[in-house]
């Protein structure tokens, strides 16, 4: 076999078409061996003698797409200094573009033997392990663009590859659970019905199902634990892990930008799947622990902020390349929209405590590609000091745990929630507008994959996790949820009733709310999962969505008044305004009235004593859609219908005035305490002065023409 110096860049395995060029960092490392894999178990070994930088490198003519192999590293085992190589361990690559095969658990992918955690294990790990895949990176894009969708007409939906497509029934069994089941017209045909422009994938780089779970005979459904940061998850494609996955994934994104829908992937840079000391080695671990990981002051051990056993170490220039060089490559390369950031408060911890201007940050803002994608942060960690909502820089939009958290507050008849509440349906002003930020960094929503869905937000007050073996003590315990009366299925018409109403209250208040929605996949049907609040390792009927059969009407009027909760957001502008409410007349739109008003159910303006009424559960708020400030993509005024929205969050049936100065003549266009909420235009008529009656939780909107 030829080899030749080759380049210490790009990392990882470079195919140009006649060859691969391969590059590995490792500082650690004295000697490192390439091994190209056969299917035979055999293996061909060649040593990286070129070294630029502690960057190993080799170009290997007439190596093509497909061929597997992993890297061999000779070097310190002493955990005791933070150094674990061990050449019997074949590791992947970190910037693999594939992986191939799974983990087959046992004592050989360890670096110590069970029972002995200071031994060291030299059991050879290559007939155990995933491997990496070299692949060809050429692809037929075609007239492929970004939709490039602005966050003010933004409606994400959070959805997981295999649960949104197990299930659906007019998938080829074959493409159900893979890539290709997203591209399918049904699928893609259901988003745009619904309304959705950006679709947010849990996450879908390769990742490892945990050796816990796997004794269990459970599986780690979510993905939370990457082992691969450009490599697609081999599992969900539907006819090869020896590239196959790179190209279907691409054709998915292909498919979903022809529908004008953006891809969104929520990736998991905080954590390895190599866990804690007593984890697997499989990649990072044995090419330079120390490099890759945030150690304790006893270098054995993890610093872990996510409750997965490590952290990254953000300080590290080759940790921060790593990122940098990954998300430049799904963005270039795999075409994707954009980014959630799971736990990114971890990302921000440079030292010890989050640090807004860390190194990441920095880098994020300097970049040409990435900054100019969707950057959604999960603002928040399980380390001291993690929760930081509010607190990003202003490139960045978070998922706001404080809407969340109120919203569900205010529709279980929490006391004291109409001034918080007040905050949240206007854009969250006290948390994003003192760095120049505006409503639409916040992403809002009420439910997501981590808690419970809409459906068992409504009836259940309690987990119930007990199928994921671990005695019902994982997920949260404090959900703001309310069973209604009843905890878990009931036949109770009355109870029913109540929960369909409920539903229907989240799903518009999200929709009225500014800023930018996020559904999760399924709760357009009342997707359940029996009460099951942290359903992270149940790859099953638990976790799929289960659609309507064709031809039936199953939760169909859900779904019905999702899409038009969905439609009149996005066909009036006064719901997604670009900046804060003013509280006063705006200048230039020729309205003497506020752009917002406030009142209470009586009709008059809200003053502070009825914002700290502690048994107040009830306003009004008047959206004036003559007096938007900000103006259109040409600098044309914006003006649209004017709104009264009348929110009645407790248990009794309230008559709510209708203003006698901010209209004469209105139409209800919702009202949750119908069963099909009124879609948009066939409410009936109400007049200024009038009173209209709402029943106990439940909401009415009504339209003024403009």
């Amino acid at each position: 076999m030829q080899v030749w110096p080759g380049q210490a860049y790009p990392l990882g395995a470079t195919y140009d078409g006649a060859g691969t060029n391969f590059a590995v960092y490792s500082e650690a490392a004295r000697r490192i061996e390439l091994c190209l894999l056969h299917d035979d178990g055999s293996e061909t070994a060649v040593e990286l003698r070129e070294t630029d930088a502690f960057v190993r490198h080799a170009y290997l003519p007439g190596v093509m797409p497909g061929q597997r192999y992993g890297f061999r590293v000779h070097g310190p085992y002493t955990p005791e200094h933070g150094q674990r190589c061990n050449s019997a361990k074949l590791l992947l690559d970190p910037y693999a573009r594939a992986i191939s095969g799974s983990i087959d658990w046992g004592e050989s992918v360890y670096g110590y033997h069970f029972g002995k955690p200071d031994s060291r294990n030299d059991l050879d790990s290559a007939p155990h392990t995933m491997t990496s895949v070299v692949v060809n990176p050429y692809f037929d894009w075609g007239d492929d663009r970004p939709p490039r969708t602005d966050y003010h007409r933004t409606v994400i939906y959070e959805a997981h590859v295999k649960g949104l497509t197990m299930l659906h029934p007019e998938l080829p069994q074959e493409l159900r659970g893979t890539y290709a089941g997203l591209a399918h017209p049904a699928v893609i045909s259901h988003l745009t019905e619904l309304g959705v422009t950006t679709l947010e994938l849990m996450p879908v780089h390769q990742f490892v199902n945990d050796h816990r779970l796997v004794d269990s005979k459970l599986n780690n459904y979510w993905g939370y634990n990457t082992i691969g940061f450009f490599a697609p998850h081999n599992a969900y494609a539907s006819w090869g892990d020896r590239g196959e996955q790179v190209l279907e994934f691409k054709q998915a994104v292909r498919a979903l930008h022809q529908a004008g829908i953006e891809v969104i992937l929520d990736v998991v840079y905080n954590h390895t799947a190599e866990g804690n000391h007593l984890g697997p080695t499989l990649s990072f671990r044995g090419l330079d622990n120390a490099s890759y990981y945030r150690l304790s002051d006893d270098p054995r051990y993890y610093t872990d902020t996510t409750g997965t056993g490590n952290s990254l170490l953000m300080r590290s220039p080759h940790v921060l390349q790593l990122i940098m060089d990954s998300l430049r490559y799904w963005v270039t390369e795999m075409h994707v929209d954009g980014f959630r950031f799971d736990l990114a408060a971890t990302l921000a911890r440079q030292f010890h405590e989050v640090d807004r201007l860390s190194s990441f940050f920095d880098l994020v803002q300097q970049d040409p590609v990435v900054s100019q994608v969707k950057l959604i942060a999960e603002p928040w960690d399980v380390g001291e000091g993690g929760y930081q909502v509010g607190n990003f820089p202003p490139l960045w939009t978070e998922w706001n745990g404080m809407y969340r958290d109120c919203v569900r507050d205010l529709w279980r008849g929490e006391p004291r929630t109409l001034a918080e509440f007040a905050s949240r349906l206007t854009g969250s002003s006290d948390l994003y507008q003192d760095d120049g930020r505006r409503p639409l960094a916040s992403i809002n929503f009420t439910t997501c994959h981590d808690g419970f869905t809409l459906h068992d937000l409504v009836s259940y007050n309690d987990k119930h996790n007990e199928a994921n073996d671990e005695g019902n003590r994982d997920g949260e315990s404090h959900n703001r949820s309310w069973n209604c009366g009843t905890e878990g299925e009931t036949d109770d018409p009355g109870v029913l009733d109540l929960r369909e109403r409920q539903m229907r209250n989240f799903i518009a208040t999200l929709m009225l709310s500014q800023g930018v929605p996020m559904l999760s996949h399924g709760d357009e049907f009342a997707r359940t999962q029996g009460g099951n609040n942290n359903a992270y390792c149940q790859d099953n009927e638990v976790s799929w969505v289960r659609w309507p059969e064709p031809g039936t009407d199953q939760d169909g009027t859900l779904l019905a008044f999702t899409r038009a909760m969905v439609w009149l957001r996005r066909d009036h502008p006064v719901f997604r305004r670009r900046r804060f409410f003013h509280g006063r007349p705006v200048e230039g739109t020729h309205d003497e009235l506020s752009d917002i008003a406030w009142f209470t159910p009586e009709g008059e303006e809200m003053v502070q004593r009825d914002w700290q009424a502690a048994h107040a559960k009830a306003l009004s708020v008047f959206l004036n859609g003559n007096a938007i400030s900000e103006p259109g993509p040409r600098g044309e005024r914006i003006a649209d219908d004017s709104f009264l929205l009348m929110f009645n969050a407790s248990a009794e049936d309230l008559d709510f005035a209708v203003p006698v100065n901010h209209g004469m003549q209105w139409q209800v266009v919702v009202d949750t305490a119908r069963k099909e909420g009124v879609p948009p235009g066939q409410g009936p008529k109400v007049a200024a002065g009038e009173r209209v009656r709402l029943v106990g939780r439940s909401l009415t909107v009504l339209r003024r023409p403009a």
